[in-house]
């Protein structure tokens, strides 16, 4: 995994105004991080080439592997709730994959093989989102898109899931791209962390260098804002 991912330039404009305008590098793990409005999702979208044909959007990437969505990249959406049809068997939602494969990646996010049959209203967050998982992984690729997947799942749950995908990459090799805008669960997860602020960089780092010695005021709010927001939340 020493070969590196890089973003040269992304730029995203709608109506001739400029949207979003950063560049960055995906190693093993990256945290891209910053409030509602950032970007984040428009990076997300331009990265899977699903921005809206109103968009502009100039994109500058150099890989080891080409980036195509539902082969070399995968997708894990926010809300693990409404990323699946409530009536359609979990397994169905495995386009094209065997019943013995399916097997294969329950058992890699830890779920029973007879969950297969249930429908996802039967399921609990935690569970659907090992699902979505374990569906984002079953075309084995080699980077790994995530928008905001704790948000939606409380703080056991959430822990859960991070000490999952940390074990997963470990095991299968995956880059990773984590967008959020809680600091304090990416630090758990990435090495690397980029901080943006409307549509543009502002920080970027070692996730650790970043967290103890911030830079940025912005930085320093979000940091702030998280901690704040968990001991809210005890």
């Amino acid at each position: 995994m020493s070969e590196t991912i890089r973003v040269r330039k992304l730029r995203i404009e709608h109506g001739g105004r400029p949207l979003v305008d950063i560049a960055f590098e995906i190693g093993r793990s990256l945290a891209l991080v910053g409030q509602s409005g950032s970007g984040k999702s428009l990076t997300l979208k331009a990265l899977l080439g699903m921005l809206p044909e109103s968009m502009r959007c100039e994109l500058e990437v150099e890989s080891p592997f080409g980036l195509k969505r539902g082969e070399t990249v995968a997708f894990v959406p926010q809300n693990p709730f409404t990323a699946l049809s409530p009536l359609t068997r979990i397994e169905a939602h495995f386009d094209g994959i065997s019943p013995e494969k399916i097997r294969e990646l329950f058992a890699m996010v830890g779920l029973d093989a007879a969950l297969m049959r249930r429908f996802p209203p039967e399921l609990s967050g935690g569970q659907l989102q090992r699902v979505v998982i374990a569906i984002a992984l079953s075309r084995g690729p080699k980077l790994l898109l995530l928008d905001e997947p704790t948000t939606a799942l409380d703080p056991q749950t959430r822990t859960v899931i991070i000490d999952l995908l940390t074990r997963l990459q470990k095991e299968t090799g995956f880059r990773m791209l984590f967008v959020t805008h809680d600091i304090v669960s990416a630090r758990a997860l990435c090495d690397e962390v980029c901080v943006i602020r409307e549509g543009k960089v502002v920080e970027q780092g070692r996730m650790d260098e970043v967290m103890q010695t911030p830079e940025s005021a912005y930085t320093r709010t979000l940091i702030e804002a998280s901690f704040a927001t968990r001991e809210f939340r005890r």
